[in-house]
């Protein structure tokens, strides 16, 4: 089976004729994801039948070092990464580690098309190739669409796919998704802790401990603890999480895994810096916009799986995914709501957001290997359920009487006296309903020659129930196709190209909100054409690269004007190149790089008066690069620098955050034991000013001046 939780490592070996349930079981999953079709060329033996090949890597396993090399998020098939036809980044738990990462955020740093946005101080949100999210995050391949803050503590890997991916993922996806892979039980020991301590009083600890109860269970606790303050006054963070998972072997060909998920997190909302003259304030960076006290932002998640594998034997397999997951979220802001203006004054404005939402999603996926037509196919079959509720609150801060106070710029803070409801506040109940079915086929025409080719069909249907004084209930139902095709030429074992085009579709009520402006309006469709290639350039050292054109159609933009609402901006056109190194330079030097030259426009406008704007957030050129090196008797160091050039803080291109490069160093030491490390990781290393990301033009957020961490970390 291609999911098999309990065996990490497979080399080629010599069985006894009688075998243990648990053996058995691991060689007939083995033998599932070794065919031809997947790979070739590999060291070969034969038991019973079965020819296995020398694997180290799975899709949902742990990555060796920087370079990983199979990945199951673009096909939900365990395939090598040299067989996607797409531009995917495999940001692997040691990268994590040797970066200290915190964050979504500072994962996709290092990810080439990719920029973090600041998401209001309170969630995560990304813009892929242009396109700004909060919706497309995934966990083991299941929608993760609140909007919260999520911890790296419990992960094996993020893989961050760039461009449409409506065929695998549905609804949404218009510049990629982010899906993160959790650990899971192993059938032997685990045992791993760390504490760590930084600037700014921060505070962290995190363990991982497992361990096989018999031959037929195993269970694995990763849990963490973290609390800090900020370099910006009175801003503060605390969360922890813990997440408990349970392998069971009922039979030879059957294995379930039952996994929950706690997660709280609690933090001031930082809305950052107003602009002045089409640039960020310029205040000291410590300066709060708005009122530290009163700005809150608590999120809980609570998430329940069960994974359940059954390989029926002769290439046949059955894979059915269930998620519950609970989402109770608030945040509270006082914040800029305008640029400084040339008396030195700013007005604030305020409002609180109550949201609870429920996602029920099972996903039931059937594989099947086998020859036809002299051709090797890895087919897919599956079907996704969901059920989504939320319901949603938002209450207008008034001071006094008004809605907004103005201030001046060197002491910018004021108190909200009350928080209510207005005439345009939310106070609403959405349900969605999801059903959908897909196909696939990775199809061998050769060893060179790959094609995959893949449909899927989505029925949505939102209900809006508005629970305010004066109701406007509304209903969507859009139905749709997601296709996507692949072609993949291996003319070498070291050299893979491809040509590929993938599509998606934005519903209105995609993120679960509908208005009477956008309750009429056709889904947005995204399109994306690609042709990529990755060369093993040395035996462990990948290079990627991409050259594709993304457009999306009849776009809805935040009104920059008007919060809550949209415009319609026509179309968005993002043109180009990414590049990406990952690996083994030599034996004591790994590097992570990546590299993109992005061009991204509104190139049809319609209300908005927007046509040959930029796409906010969108870098013409954005470069970093990591690397770690092993300098003998325990020691090591890390060095990376990250650059971007300039872009602008919306679409209006009213405001433009100026260009920076910043560069990280790190230490380490291992001690004899072999089990134990000490690193300290220096940010941001010359204490550079810069402001890597907003929202809007008017909500700036300032980068962190020179900071550092101190990590001991330990195996037992």
């Amino acid at each position: 089976m291609t999911q098999m939780a309990h065996r990490r490592t497979l080399r080629t070996t010599t069985v006894a004729p009688r075998l243990r349930p648990l053996t058995a079981l691991t060689l007939a999953a083995l033998a599932q994801f070794v065919q031809p079709v997947l790979a070739y060329g590999a060291e070969e033996s034969t038991l019973s039948g079965i020819t296995v090949r020398a694997q180290m890597e799975r899709a949902d396993g742990p990555v060796q070092g920087y370079r990983a090399e199979r990945s199951a998020t673009f096909t939900k098939t365990d395939t090598p990464l040299k067989e996607v036809p797409a531009s995917l980044t495999v940001v692997p738990a040691e990268l994590m580690r040797d970066q200290a990462m915190k964050s979504i955020a500072d994962v996709v740093r290092y990810v080439p098309g990719v920029t973090a946005h600041s998401g209001e101080g309170n969630r995560d949100q990304l813009v892929l190739r242009g396109n700004s999210t909060t919706a497309d995050f995934y966990i083991d391949g299941i929608r993760d669409d609140g909007q919260v803050f999520r911890d790296l503590y419990n992960l094996e890997r993020v893989e961050v796919l760039k461009g449409p991916a409506g065929m695998i993922f549905g609804r949404g996806g218009a510049g990629g998704v982010v899906n993160r892979v959790a650990k899971r039980p192993v059938f032997g020991h685990v045992g791993a802790a760390e504490l760590q301590v930084g600037s700014d009083n921060q505070v962290r600890g995190s363990v991982d401990v497992g361990n096989k109860i018999n031959d037929a269970a195993a269970w694995r606790l990763n849990a963490m603890g973290e609390r800090g303050d900020s370099f910006r006054d009175g801003v503060e963070m605390k969360r922890y999480a813990i997440n408990p998972t349970l392998t069971l072997v009922p039979g030879q060909d059957t294995v379930l895994t039952l996994g929950y998920e706690h997660l709280r997190d609690d933090r001031t909302a930082d809305r950052g810096f107003p602009s002045f003259n089409g640039v960020p304030f310029d205040a000291p960076l410590n300066t709060f916009f708005g009122n530290e006290e009163q700005n809150r932002a608590r999120s809980t998640v609570d998430g329940f799986s069960a994974l359940l594998e059954h390989d029926f034997g002769g290439g046949l397999e059955i894979r059915n995914n269930f998620r519950v997951t609970r989402y109770d979220k608030f945040y509270q802001n006082v914040l800029a709501a305008g640029p400084v203006n040339a008396a030195g004054k700013v007005e604030l404005s305020a409002y609180n957001n109550a949201n609870k939402r429920t996602n029920v999603f099972n996903q039931t996926d059937v594989t099947k290997k086998f020859l036809g037509a002299g051709l090797e196919h890895t087919l897919l079959a599956g079907v996704e359920l969901g059920h989504q509720d939320s319901t949603s609150v938002r209450n207008t801060g008034y001071f006094g009487n008004a809605t907004r106070i103005t201030v001046s710029a060197s002491n910018p803070t004021a108190a909200v006296s009350s928080f209510r409801q207005s005439a345009s506040d939310a106070n609403n109940r959405v349900k969605a309903d999801i059903a959908a079915a897909y196909l696939q086929d990775q199809v061998a025409l050769s060893k060179q020659w790959k094609v995959l080719a893949g449909v899927r069909y989505d029925h949505f249907k939102v209900d809006f129930d508005d629970q305010r004084a004066t109701p406007t209930d509304l209903s969507r139902t859009d139905n749709a196709f997601s296709p996507r095709l692949g072609l993949i030429w291996t003319p070498t074992e070291r050299s893979t190209y491809y040509a590929s085009y993938s599509y998606a579709v934005l519903p209105s009520g995609e993120q679960l909100s509908l208005a009477p402006n956008t309750a009429d309006l056709a889904p947005e469709k995204a399109k994306n054409y690609e042709l990529g290639a990755r060369w093993d350039v040395l035996p462990k050292l990948t290079l990627s690269a991409a050259a594709f054109r993304l457009d999306r159609d009849d776009v809805r933009a935040a009104d920059p004007a008007n919060p809550g609402f949209f415009v319609k901006t026509g179309q968005q056109r993002t043109d180009g190149v990414e590049l990406g190194l990952q690996g083994d330079v030599m034996r004591n030097w790994q590097v992570f790089a990546g590299y993109a030259h992005l061009n991204g426009r509104i190139t049809k406008a319609t209300s908005s008066g927007a046509e040959g704007k930029k796409i906010g957030l969108v870098p013409d050129d954005a470069l970093s690069i990591w690397n770690k090196f092993n300098l003998g008797n325990g020691w090591g160091a890390g060095l990376g620098v990250v650059y971007q050039s300039d872009s602008y803080a919306s679409f209006t291109n009213d405001v433009k955050l100026p260009a920076f490069t910043r560069t990280d160093g790190a230490l380490y030491y291992t001690f004899a034991d072999g089990k134990t490390r000490l690193a300290l990781n220096v940010e941001n290393l010359f204490n550079r000013t810069y402001f890597p990301t907003s929202n809007g033009d008017n909500n700036i957020s300032p980068g962190a001046p020179r900071n550092a961490r101190l990590t001991l970390a330990t195996a037992f």
